[in-house]
């Protein structure tokens, strides 16, 4: 099969396109043919080496795939076969073919085109889990999204809208902020002119949970703004994971801080996302109360100018790779 191979960890030119053996399945699990493939931040991050696969996981890079089940292992019932679906995997999105078990499989939400649905699983499953199991988020807090043109923060914005919790957002432009106005974002921040510190604390005091991508400089910004009994959620760390920082605001205000990562999880843990989602956010987007948000579609070929567009920050929604 053609995959998107690199051997040495580096920038965008390190990856080409290649042959490889096709995945083998085992008893448990499914092999989909590969419409479009999702791109992701950790996508690059394992490119340049700061993101490896767990063990077991193929070292293809792809976190997330939509396209048709075309064999099943024993295990898998006869109805799997031939159906169209999107999936989130452990690696390997960026190939004709990828394996996985069907903890990460859903249906494709009825009004969405096949490849389209390539973008959903890894931020709608990020975003599910970290806002409402780990920052238990309920309808009459607020919210704040770092990177709030980000995939992950479009997600959360359309979720968040789609419920009714009202939210905010830091952006890297005014273009992104004029975006996310569109959205129905209470309050967008452009963090290249604004403190977001300063603008939260003055227009609405506090907040009651934050997702953050960022980390660095802004964990100690993240406390002071958060509201009693808040929560900060981290899922990356585009500055920095280290940081120094003064504990006293999460002892006096009794904050929660707390952090996850998708790809290690049992298939169990998994599961139970899969299902929040079905139940939860695929009639939000079947009814458009939700809608995908995709800034562009690149061929397979040009894998290496849609990284180079991502690690430039142009995107404002997912891109995909398209088969």
């Amino acid at each position: 099969m053609k995959a998107i191979l690199f051997e040495d960890y580096g920038d965008a030119s390190v990856m080409t396109v290649g042959e490889t053996p096709a995945p083998t399945i085992n008893d448990d699990e499914v092999l989909i043919k590969v419409a479009a493939a999702g791109i992701n931040r950790p996508d690059i991050l394992q490119r340049q080496g700061g993101y490896p696969p767990p063990e077991g996981a193929s070292k293809i890079l792809g976190l997330e795939v939509s396209g048709v089940i075309v064999e099943i292992g024993k295990n898998i019932s006869q109805n799997f076969l031939n159906k169209e679906v999107c999936a989130l995997v452990t690696g390997g999105g960026y190939a004709e073919y990828v394996k996985t078990t069907l903890a990460t499989v859903l249906p494709i939400p009825h009004g969405v085109k096949l490849h389209e649905a390539a973008v959903i699983p890894e931020t709608f499953f990020t975003v599910w889990t970290n806002l409402f199991d780990s920052g238990s988020l309920t309808t009459n807090e607020t919210l704040l999204i770092h990177g709030g043109a980000s995939g992950i923060g479009i997600t959360a914005a359309l979720i968040a809208k789609a419920l009714g919790i009202k939210y905010l957002a830091t952006v890297g432009s005014d273009k992104k902020k004029e975006f996310m106005n569109t959205l129905g974002c209470h309050l967008a921040i452009n963090y290249q002119n604004e403190d977001f510190e300063v603008e939260i604390k003055n227009k609405i005091q506090g907040v009651d949970v934050i997702l953050d991508i960022v980390g660095g400089e802004y964990f100690q910004k993240n406390l002071n703004i958060l509201n009693k009994f808040g929560r900060l959620v981290n899922i990356a760390y585009l500055q920095s994971p280290v940081v120094t920082a003064n504990l006293l605001p999460i002892m006096l205000k009794r904050l929660v801080v707390t952090g996850s990562t998708l790809r290690i999880r049992s298939d169990e843990e998994k599961r139970e996302i899969r299902d929040s989602l079905i139940k939860n956010i695929w009639p939000l987007i079947e009814a458009k109360s939700i809608k995908l948000i995709i800034d562009r579609e690149f061929a397979f070929k040009d894998v290496k100018i849609a990284h180079e567009y991502m690690e430039n920050n142009h995107n404002i929604g997912k891109l995909l790779l398209k088969f």
